[in-house]
């Protein structure tokens, strides 16, 4: 009897908020709790058809973290992770992420009861994710200029990026 090859699961699409604000000088990051598991994460969602990448994720930030603020410029990267779901499954998703400038913290949103929510330096944030990839992410936008690998800014800027 032949069986059937497994049929690759296509990856699922979310975008996610960087929320971030100045204070005393330094970047910090905001962190929220997921519902299930209560890990640290970066507010996100799926992806809506009438909704860009830069909609979608300042929607979840208000619905998840009750911010408002503006996203700025384009995605900064992407990560997977396995999204949990019910009866015990899982489904891989790439998640864009997009920084958002925070310009209100509301004290109450959709999903308050249900999440916590806390300001982070990037560094403290890597240490608190666990998706290896949003790690490298954190570290990277969280590093000084000065300690930046030769040459990031420049091909950056060559991408597009700058």
């Amino acid at each position: 009897m032949a069986h059937k090859p497994k049929r690759q699961q296509k990856l699922g699409q979310q975008f996610a908020a960087l929320p971030m604000k100045e204070e005393d000088g330094e970047t910090l990051v905001l962190l929220v709790t997921s519902r299930d598991t209560g890990r640290w994460v970066l507010p996100k969602g799926w992806a809506e058809k009438r909704l860009s990448g830069g909609q979608l994720a300042a929607k979840e930030a208000f619905e998840e973290a009750g911010i408002e603020g503006e996203v700025i410029g384009g995605s900064v990267g992407s990560y997977t992770y396995a999204k949990g779901l019910p009866g015990g499954k899982s489904r891989e998703c790439l998640v864009e992420v997009f920084p958002m400038r925070v310009t209100r913290l509301l004290d109450k949103w959709p999903e308050a009861k249900q999440r916590r929510r806390e300001w982070f330096t990037f560094g403290q944030a890597a240490l608190l994710v666990e998706e290896a990839e949003l790690v490298s992410m954190l570290l990277q936008l969280g590093a000084p200029v000065s300690e930046l690998p030769p040459g990031a800014i420049e091909s950056d800027i060559q991408r597009g990026g700058g």
